[in-house]
């Protein structure tokens, strides 16, 4: 038995390292991932996971476990993915200055037939950002590889004001739900 992390993310895998989960290997899933319409946040996120877990599931074993995540920010019910560009991530910090918006992270485990998933969401609030400030942010490129234009492990923590919930969320990988899901797959034991 193995664990694959079915994400390129260096931010995932640092926090798995950090609950005592190694010598995991990470499998980036090369399939676009596909919104379904009609979809609440969570069951999107969850369905997105579970889209990158299967597709990473024909590249393992029987018995390995894989475990994959998305993370999406939605601000008035709609969804913010990565930047398109840098004039999309200065849209998007625009669109959240000084608001409140709500960052969902799904997750999927599936070890052979077995399939778990399940979802976590976090309220962020940011402050209100300078032009200048939103410029040179995207400038730095932290912007564009992240969900909703921002990192919160990064220079974008200085535009919280607040969260309400798990900060690992924001950061793509909520893991006191992950280590519930875990345990009940018998792998993590605190």
């Amino acid at each position: 038995m193995g664990i694959v992390l079915a994400s390129a993310s260096p931010r995932r895998s640092e926090l798995l390292n950090m609950i005592g989960i190694d010598g995991f290997r990470v499998i980036a899933c090369a399939g676009e991932e596909v919104i379904m319409p009609g979809l609440d946040p969570e069951q999107t996120v969850c369905g997105i996971a579970m889209q990158k877990a299967e597709n990473v599931l024909r590249s393992c074993g029987s018995d390995d476990i894989i475990i994959a995540a998305d993370t999406l920010v939605y601000l008035d019910g709609a969804p913010l993915g990565k930047p398109k560009s840098p004039g999309d991530a200065e849209s998007m910090l625009r669109s959240l200055s000084g608001r409140q918006h709500t960052v969902f992270t799904g997750l999927a485990l599936v070890r052979g037939d077995v399939r778990a998933t399940g979802a976590e969401s976090t309220r962020v609030y940011f402050r209100e950002l300078s032009d200048s400030e939103i410029s040179s942010y995207v400038k730095t490129g932290e912007p564009m590889d992240k969900a909703g234009a921002y990192a919160a492990q990064g220079r974008g923590a200085v535009f919280m004001e607040r969260i309400e919930g798990e900060f690992f969320n924001v950061m793509g990988l909520p893991l006191c739900k992950l280590s519930v899901m875990l345990r009940d797959f018998g792998i993590l034991e605190i």
